[in-house]
């Protein structure tokens, strides 16, 4: 029997294919495009290079079939069929810009128009259409070099019918990032191509709807996914942008929108220039994260307190990121992880402290790990989460967050030698009668993190789960962990005989990781989770075990760079990000 929202996803994917069909119908005459917004789109030399190759490298699945094109693979999942038909991968082979690059593009694009074209095949979303028309209106020059007349004509005959769904199915896209991607592909096409200009307003009105809904004041979306807003935040600049090149501005709303984003990026931004990854999000493409900051014109930093839930503490050259809010909730908790109170620590160019990351290009078992509290630098009772999954939806496999903190307060101060974060949350309350307190103090020259966790029975009713709790184990105490997760180009050792572990990064900077020698310190295997990778990278884990009894419990911990590392360290190896696919 289908429940009520599967009867409306069954409805959604019956009226796209059937406004796909009637789109296709349509017989408008458009030779050439009234204006051409430039190319902002950034892409990939080296993944470029790799399609050439013959490496189909998507939603985590690499299939190698240089005899193949792109259209004639077999594609092994609904995610890796999105990301064909969304046409990102046309920036990469932009981004290589040689002949066998365009002959690749022209070649895939015209496949698509031959084999998909007419309204059929899965391509045919709103979200998918308004992404995949960005990329043909931003390559159009790249890919229509050298075509016959016939192939042109099929070009803008295809942008006209996509243009004419979207502006019939927008709606049908799902609030957040799904609808900022299908309503700036229709202002894009509408502003671009003949003919068209009438579609325009209504998605311009449309978009600034959605940023007052969608964007809140402190200038986050209800994800609190950081990736997931600078893709919207992308889109929002590039929509605003192609206004402004036909000499019209974007509506206040809209603005306003970007002006409270751009504040809360630099929040979420690692020393690095990476974003922090939480709630289902990356690191970003390397480069996005600065270059989108740059084409808003926005220059205003966070003026202070939390950033879309997160608190970030800065110093020197370091820079730490808290999950400090609630987990989301509802609809927008379908990638929430189980994170309060975790952090990330990034010293210069390189990540130490991280979160495993998402698993969800691993399948269902790593994506459910990816989301539990003990793949987060924070504490774990037993390997209990703060917060917890529910069933899965019979038609999409999503699993909401339920059962999640409700309480999280938190207060940021100055003290004499840097900045403290204190903070704490009620996850384990209603299980175990405690509370998750932690306090993080970095140092103002960022050589230094000074860590205190504490688990509390608070009132007199918490006392007594924690006693019932207590007796039912045989009093045996209550097993907590806290973990570091390491990110995985970090070497570390056990030093000290046990009592320290220390830490190398690849920029020659030593951490040492200490403890108050109350609680059993080990160094576990782990993993890190990437989507841009064939399977998870093998890493390390700090933890920090020991044993709850009391009403109670602190533990007291510290990061800091030995004496030796120098201030500032000239760090200038680069990274691969494709290595993995020539080994």
């Amino acid at each position: 029997m289908f429940n009520i929202s599967q009867l409306n996803r069954r409805k959604t994917r019956l009226l796209n294919v059937l406004h796909a069909r009637l789109a296709t119908r349509t017989r408008a005459q458009v030779t050439g495009f009234v204006s051409q917004p430039e190319p902002r789109t950034v892409g990939s030399f080296a993944r470029g290079r790799q399609l050439v190759a013959g490496n189909y490298l998507f939603a985590g699945t690499l299939l190698h079939a240089p005899e193949k094109g792109l259209w004639e693979i077999e594609t092994p999942d609904a995610a890796f069929a999105g990301e064909l038909h969304g046409f990102a991968w046309l920036d990469d082979l932009a981004a290589v810009g040689d002949t066998a690059a365009r002959h690749a593009a022209q070649s895939w694009l015209w496949g698509w128009i031959d084999g998909f074209g007419k309204g059929i095949g899965p391509g045919w979303t709103p979200d998918l259409t308004g992404r995949r028309l960005i990329r043909w209106i931003n390559h159009a020059i790249f890919v229509l070099r050298g075509v016959e007349s016939e192939q042109s004509h099929a070009f803008y005959r295809s942008l006209v019918q996509q243009t004419q769904f979207l502006s019939r199915r927008w709606r049908g896209a799902a609030p957040g990032l799904p609808r900022f991607e299908a309503l700036t592909g229709l202002i894009y096409a509408g502003l671009a191509l003949e003919g068209q200009e009438a579609l325009a307003d209504p998605a311009i009105k449309a978009l600034a709807r959605e940023c007052q809904t969608q964007i809140d004041a402190q200038g986050g979306l209800p994800t609190r996914n950081p990736e997931e807003l600078l893709a919207v935040f992308t889109l929002l600049t590039w929509a605003a942008a192609a206004l402004a090149d036909v000499g019209r501005a974007a509506p206040p709303e809209h603005l306003a929108a970007i002006e409270r984003i751009a504040p809360t990026l630099r929040s979420l931004r690692h020393a690095d220039g990476a974003l922090a990854r939480f709630h289902g999000g990356g690191r970003g493409i390397e480069g996005w994260l600065d270059y989108a900051l740059a084409a808003s014109g926005v220059r205003e930093a966070q003026a202070g307190g939390l950033a879309m839930g997160f608190a970030r503490l800065s110093g020197g050259r370091t820079s730490v990121i808290v999950d400090a809010e609630t987990p989301p909730t509802g609809a927008a908790s379908g990638n929430a992880h189980a994170s309060t109170l975790a952090f990330e620590l990034t010293s210069g160019r390189r990540p130490l402290i991280v979160n495993c990351g998402s698993g969800s290009s691993f399948g269902l078992e790593w994506r459910r790990a990816g989301r539990a509290t003990p793949s987060h630098s924070t504490l774990s009772l037993g390997g209990y989460s703060s917060a917890r999954l529910d069933d899965p939806d019979r038609d999409t496999g999503i699993e909401a967050m339920i059962d999640g903190p409700d309480h999280v307060p938190v207060e940021i101060s100055p003290v004499n030698d840097g900045i403290r974060f204190q903070g704490g949350h009620n996850g384990y309350a209603a299980t175990h009668g405690l509370t998750h307190a932690r306090t993080l103090e970095l140092t103002n020259d960022g050589r230094g993190l000074a860590g205190e966790d504490m688990l509390l029975a608070m009132e007199d009713a918490d006392k007594r789960r924690f006693d019932r709790v207590l007796d039912a184990g045989q009093l045996k105490g209550i097993r907590f962990e806290i973990r570091f997760h390491l990110h995985p180009d970090v070497d570390a050792t056990i030093d000290l005989g046990g009592a320290a572990i220390s830490m190398a990064l690849k920029s020659g900077e030593v951490w040492v990781f200490r403890h108050d020698g109350i609680h059993e310190l080990s160094l576990d295997a782990g993993a890190y989770l990437e989507t841009t990778r064939l399977k998870p990278r093998g890493a390390q884990q700090i933890v920090l075990t020991g044993t709850a009894f009391e009403y109670a419990t602190r533990v007291r911990w510290s990061l800091s760079k030995a004496q030796e590392t120098a201030i500032g360290v000239r760090d200038l190896q680069m990274d691969d990000p494709y290595a993995e696919l020539e080994d």
